[in-house]
């Protein structure tokens, strides 16, 4: 087994596993704060290049091009100050203050590289969620999932190849009556956004060679088991959001749980097929397992690593968890801390406060969550949600070009988070360019 070059350091070494939100941000940070003198920050990831998840569903309909706007971990690394290293974490060793990666196969199934182990003095558990399928029949073998981007490319390619098939098919009989079907389960923010975006892809497609493609050959089913789509929103807000999906084509079908799912389409509890060419599963979220457990590490019912106010885990304070793999629940709280972008934000700057006090030797403080509000874009047709704060008197309702602006900033601190106020703003304003410039869908 590959030790890695580490093992005979004597730096203080914190290992970050996860190069999402959270555990980026963080090794920014902790790499421009102490560089590679008298520290070695090393960040983990099984993929080679980093994307924002919010954006997933603009990937999957075509609307946005993710190699414009994913950050390659070899080369920011190499600009603040900590290192990258290729890996999927297979399990934890405590006492020996280790961690375990599995080999790297390549697309043949060929290993490229075997088992690595990597020595941690802090370890930082940062590795997001997947999609929680709660165990439904079929969802596996004939849904899709947006955890990844390469799930969100297999999405489009599949998603254009059925257009194609329908443009050809109306070319060949102008009287056709063909579709392209597409069921989305779950009615939260990942699942209303990406039907709206559909429709966006939808009519841009004549521009781009499907001359006699438009909406409404595209038939998007939103089914959500719940009363009402975007819980986390207030009720008129939610209400606001069906009413643009409906006007779009979109058929919104609440109080309908999903019992199986077949190649033909989602089976309902009442005994429906929805039809269905492409289906995509995003009813909830879990933490990511990890092959060899944590070694004794507590974690939630849904796998998430159960941590103290501090994010420090209750079982080992030596290691962190952030984000969505966290199970933070704080004083007075009723609910554990959301696995919202936001939240992964202000968890990697508590966590490198408290990393900093700790190295310090003084007592870490506890994480505060500030939560922001919600918004959820529906493409360019509408935004909705609330903004919470002192700068609002509490909670406050947002529509329209407000609402767009606001959602837009999101991302826009992401990036100055990750690449510092010049570079940041200077890719906020290259993603303004490239809106102008650059064709409105990806068709490759």
């Amino acid at each position: 087994m590959n030790r890695g070059p580490d093992v005979q350091s004597q730096k203080t070494q914190i290992v970050i596993v996860g190069g999402g939100a959270a555990g980026l941000e963080l090794a920014t940070r902790l790499g421009a704060r102490y560089g590679r003198r008298q520290h070695d920050i090393i960040l983990v990831d099984e993929n080679r290049t980093h994307i924002w998840k919010p954006l997933l569903h603009e990937v999957a309909a075509g609307s946005l091009d993710a190699n414009l706007d994913e950050v390659g971990y070899r080369g920011h690394c190499h600009k603040w100050g900590y290192r990258y290293f290729r890996g999927a974490l297979a399990g934890i060793e405590r006492q020996e203050q280790r961690i375990h990666l599995a080999p790297i196969m390549d697309d043949r199934g060929t290993q490229v590289v075997g088992p690595q182990q990597l020595r941690y003095d802090y370890l930082v558990l940062a590795y997001g969620s997947v999609t929680n399928d709660f165990g439904t029949p079929g969802v596996k073998e004939n849904c899709i999932f947006l955890d990844r981007r390469a799930d969100a490319d297999r999405f489009r390619d599949r998603l254009l190849d059925q257009c194609l098939r329908v443009s050809r098919a109306m070319s060949a009989d102008a009287a056709s009556d063909a579709r392209v079907e597409v069921a989305i389960v779950g009615g939260g923010a990942t699942g209303v956004e990406l039907a709206a975006e559909l429709f966006n892809a939808a009519d841009a497609l004549g521009h781009y060679g499907l001359e006699v493609f438009d909406r409404t050959r595209l038939k998007v089913t939103l089914v959500e088991a719940g009363p009402r789509i975007l819980p986390a929103l207030p009720e008129r807000l939610a209400e606001a959001a069906q009413d643009e999906l409906r006007k779009l084509g979109v058929e919104v079908r609440t109080s309908t749980p999903v019992v199986e799912s077949t190649a033909a389409g989602m089976m309902t509890g009442a005994g429906d097929l929805i039809a269905a060419d492409l289906q995509v599963w995003a009813a909830g979220v879990k933490a990511r397992p990890i092959a060899n457990g944590l070694d004794g590490i507590e974690v939630s019912r849904i796998g998430q690593v159960v941590v103290a106010p501090t994010l420090q885990s209750v079982t080992d304070p030596r290691i962190l968890a952030l984000g969505d793999c966290a199970h933070c629940m704080l004083p007075g709280r009723d609910r554990p801390v959301p696995p919202r972008a936001q939240a992964a934000h202000q968890m990697a700057a508590t966590a490198f406060q408290n990393l900093n006090r700790i190295m310090a030797g003084k007592q870490p403080r506890p994480f505060v969550y500030k939560d922001r509000g919600s918004l959820v874009s529906l493409s360019r047709f509408s935004t909705v949600g609330t903004l919470m704060g002192n700068l609002v008197g509490g909670r406050m309702a947002v529509e329209g070009r407000l609402a767009r602006m606001i959602y837009l900033s999101l991302y826009r601190l992401h990036l100055i988070a990750i690449h510092g106020w010049i570079k940041g703003l200077a890719l906020v304003a290259v993603g303004h360019v490239n809106r102008v410039v650059r064709p409105r869908l990806k068709l490759h």
